[in-house]
């Protein structure tokens, strides 16, 4: 399969086709895709996804997916790696990291608000406008945009979750949703807690998590955690200190034990192991 690479903090492309059907890939950074024109469908690991215009769909570093286009196409792709990660606070990593992990659970336009659509197109084209000007400081102005852009994703997927949650057939994706808004709150993940939000007893709440979701709560959480640090560990300058503090360990020991358990290696070995290079 092909691995593909970028060798900029961002880079864009704009893409139009007539008929593409584009081999299974990976890549090694994260991709925005918003369709200008067209309609196909995106194939996303083992989803199958049609798109026609003003479509938003997020790719994690190491999602599979291609196109098959059906009608003439314009893509807007909108790619950044580890570097431009590392510029940014901790809070929009939390938010990158928010949006495109719960793309593996909520696959399809990540646009859920129809009002959202046209403020969408109006950065996509703002960006496109600005990439191919002179202007002083454009890179940091198509920064910005982009930046907004992953703001309003994220607000779309919070759109999202109040009709998941009432949705009676939605039970898995309301739970799972559920972990992934808490994950920095450690509180708000207590069983007593959880069981009360989902009305079921405390004494309930395991088998109820287990019957929706097929997992075991208290390791669900754990391995979600662990993703996320491996994230912080891969993509993003942060000391162990920080990282520790941030997911609620008590210090460095417990982090390097639970982290090693899930690993087999501790942060330091893991972060030497899989940090992503750039050429």
């Amino acid at each position: 399969m092909e691995i593909r690479n970028i060798y900029q903090p961002f880079e864009l492309d704009v893409l139009e086709i007539n008929e593409y059907a584009a081999k299974i890939h990976k890549n090694t950074f994260f991709e925005m895709i918003f369709v200008l024109e067209g309609e196909g469908v995106q194939i996303v690991n083992d989803h199958r996804l049609p798109y026609s215009p003003d479509k938003l769909f997020l790719i994690f570093p190491s999602d599979r997916h291609g196109f098959e286009v059906s009608k003439p196409t314009t893509f807007l792709f909108i790619r950044f790696n580890n570097n431009y990660l590392k510029t940014q606070s901790r809070e929009w990593v939390q938010k990158v990291e928010y949006i495109f992990h719960n793309h593996n659970h909520l696959p399809g336009c990540i646009l859920s608000n129809v009002s959202d659509k046209p403020l969408v197109r109006a950065l996509a084209e703002a960006i496109i406008l600005e990439n191919e000007s002179r202007f002083p400081n454009r890179g940091e102005v198509i920064s910005q945009f982009i930046n907004t852009i992953i703001t309003i994703a994220a607000r779309n997927i919070s759109v999202k979750e109040p009709a998941i949650a009432a949705d009676p057939t939605n039970e898995a994706l309301a739970l799972i949703n559920y972990v992934h808004r808490n994950i920095f709150l450690p509180d708000k993940l207590r069983a007593d807690i959880v069981a009360a939000h989902f009305h079921v007893s405390q004494n309930y709440i395991g088998e109820y998590f287990k019957k929706n979701t097929g997992e075991n709560m208290q390791q669900y959480i754990a391995l979600y955690k662990m993703k996320l640090i491996e994230t912080r560990l891969k993509y993003t300058n942060m000391r162990l200190k920080e990282i520790s503090d941030e997911f609620g360990f008590t210090d460095l020991s417990h982090l390097n034990r639970i982290f090693k358990k899930y690993n087999g290696l501790s942060p330091t070995e893991f972060r030497r192991n899989h940090l992503v290079t750039e050429d």
